[in-house]
């Protein structure tokens, strides 16, 4: 006997909205008896941290550790889509159990990719009910009782906090600490109590449609600085002195050379002060800033002169990083993990940023030829929030300039050989400086632009929801008298507003419903179990933050992303090896 499962032209990654077919195929080497086959598309975000030694920061976490009592995990069910390979319609009517001859036998299923997660939805998660159970899809007559197909628990999932978006991609960075993994599973239904099922399970690849790109504009997000060097020691307007001997001096010779050169009224020798060069430089992204995976970084570089000085500035060095930080979530435990991909790195560079003779507030945009052509490795995945799981990036841009024309190694190295000094005709060496510029926030996209009639049909939908679905009008905010007041309140709303999503805060749905003064019992949010209460005057259910289901209803029906002139999709390498073994500890890994 062998199970293979054989996919219909696997792409190099699947995404939203992806048809996936497939076959099973199983090898029998003599008739067997089968009483099902079942084919579930599954996909799983798993975290796992270690209890703190002092037990800070445990709450829920204490009650559920696992068996060494060192590590607490979460593992959500992201996506799950079950179907039924065998019997289908042209076979239900044929006796049962079903009893296959030896040889080669195929049977297909075909899954479509859905937007958002699936554990988000808690009414669909609580019909869920392992084998069979009331309202749930797995009910079945069979020996026992125990026809049924055979799914997860979905009622395990009512325990975790969630939040409903696009589903994550494929994730394996931090061994041992979280990982987001798609696979294939497919079990072939043995009847008899002795005798197992056979199971097998493929991994896959998945990588989100990016989210509508605003609409371009000239607005520009930036990171500048302003910068003066340190000034020189100033230098003298005197000639040159002969050197002179001895006896010299007795001569008069000497008063007479200090007497040609000019002084001051206070006696002393006049200079030439040198006023040292004051630039701003400044990186620039559209805004909002945007970087798309396995593209160049839309990057543009400015410099502006500050101060009349007449002299030279020059670009020696650059560095581009982008920062991801990964916030690992397990019960009330987080775990922040930074990674950093080193895209430009370029020494030696002797690139004009101010020229002599350039006015004050010139602006000089240096060539983009030393990134344009640099895309961002295929090992960086978008931004995206999941139930535990959560990618944010920052970029740094650290630039080096010089005070004058720096001089390379190799003549600074023959003159200090030969005893020449390297300084310019200026006598003095070139000025260095380095500079760091920080975008505290960057949006990184897939690439993989959704259908335009897709995009259309979610603008028409938002408009058709219902009135239950359409969020309430805020009551409005109360204003204070004194504008020197409110200054500071909108300031603080401004800084609300940009920053980046994070995780939701965690509420224990499991608690028992809370009891009002006046006796009546109050739902908690998201709990199936106790659900929310409605107002004297009010008819409908408050409104939920939960995306509508028009969205996945369209979904259905829309064809998936196009990538343009056929050209194939872009490499990702999220995950090393998606049919590896997990690397979480055995307790986050649920049977389903």
């Amino acid at each position: 006997m062998s199970i293979r499962i054989a996919l219909e032209n696997p792409p190099e990654f699947y995404t939203n909205l992806d048809i996936i077919r497939g076959q099973v195929v199983l090898t029998l080497s003599r008739p067997e008896q089968i009483g099902g086959i079942v084919v579930k598309l599954e996909g799983e975000a798993k975290s796992a941290l270690g209890v703190p030694a002092d037990g800070s920061g445990t709450g829920i976490a204490q009650k559920e550790r696992t068996p060494t009592g060192d590590v607490i995990y979460e593992n959500h069910k992201i996506l799950y889509k079950v179907t039924q390979a065998f019997p289908d319609d042209k076979s239900n009517a044929l006796p049962q159990p079903y009893v296959l001859a030896a040889g080669q036998h195929r049977f297909p299923f075909q899954f479509k990719f859905p937007f958002n997660n699936a554990c988000g939805d808690p009414v669909a998660m609580a019909k869920l009910g392992g084998l069979s159970g009331a309202g749930g899809i797995a009910s079945g007559a069979g020996l026992f009782g125990l026809g049924g197909i055979r799914v997860m628990d979905g009622t395990k999932q009512l325990m975790y906090s969630h939040v409903t978006k696009t589903l994550p991609p494929s994730f394996t960075g931090f061994p041992g600490q979280c990982e987001i993994r798609y696979y294939v599973k497919v079990t072939i239904q043995r009847p008899g109590i002795f005798k197992e099922n056979w199971r097998m399970q493929t991994g896959l690849k998945f990588l989100p449609i990016e989210p509508p790109r605003p609409p371009k504009t000239s607005h520009e997000a930036y990171a500048r600085r302003p910068f003066t060097f340190r000034p020189r020691n100033p230098r003298s307007n005197a000639p040159a002195k002969k050197r002179s001997s001895f006896f010299s001096g007795w001569t008069g010779s000497s008063s007479a050379g200090a007497s040609s050169a000019s002084t001051t009224a206070d006696g002393k020798l006049a200079t030439e002060p040198e006023v040292p060069p004051s630039i701003e430089m400044s990186a620039r992204l559209p805004h909002p800033a945007i970087i798309t995976c396995n593209q160049p970084i839309p990057l543009r570089l400015i410099a502006k002169k500050l101060a009349g000085s007449d002299t030279e500035v020059f670009l020696t060095a650059i560095q581009i990083d982008l920062i991801g930080q990964t916030d690992v979530r397990c019960h009330d435990l987080i775990n922040t993990e930074t990674t950093r991909w080193v895209i430009v790195s370029r020494q030696g560079l002797s690139i004009p940023v101010s020229r002599l003779g350039d006015a004050v507030g010139t602006e000089v945009v240096l060539p983009n030829d030393i990134w344009c052509n640099q895309p961002l490795p295929n090992t960086v995945m978008p931004s995206f929030v999941t139930c535990n799981l959560s990618r944010e990036y920052q970029l740094e841009v650290k630039l080096g300039l010089s005070w004058g024309k720096p001089s390379s190694s190799v003549s600074h190295a023959a003159s200090s050989i030969f005893g020449r000094s390297n300084k310019h005709e200026s006598g003095d060496l070139p000025q260095e400086i380095h500079l760091p510029l920080h975008f505290s926030s960057v949006e990184v996209y897939s690439g993989i632009a959704p259908p335009a009639a897709l995009i259309e049909a979610m603008k028409q939908g938002k408009n058709k929801r219902p009135q239950s679905q359409q969020a309430p009008p805020q009551p409005p905010r109360p204003t204070t008298s004194s504008s020197a007041e409110a200054g500071p309140s909108t300031a603080s709303q401004q800084q609300q507003q940009q920053q980046p999503p994070a995780l939701p805060p965690r509420t224990n749905v499991a608690q028992p419903p809370a009891t009002s003064a006046a006796g009546t019992t109050a739902g908690v949010a998201g709990d199936p179990l106790y659900p929310p209460q409605l107002g004297p005057e009010q008819t409908e259910p408050p409104y939920d933050d939960a995306p509508p289901s028009y969205d996945e209803a369209m979904a259905e029906v829309m064809s998936g992303p196009v990538i343009p002139d056929g050209a194939p999709r872009p490499a990702y390498s999220g995950v090393t090896n998606e049919n590896e073994p997990s690397t979480l500890p055995a307790g986050g890994n649920e049977k389903s």
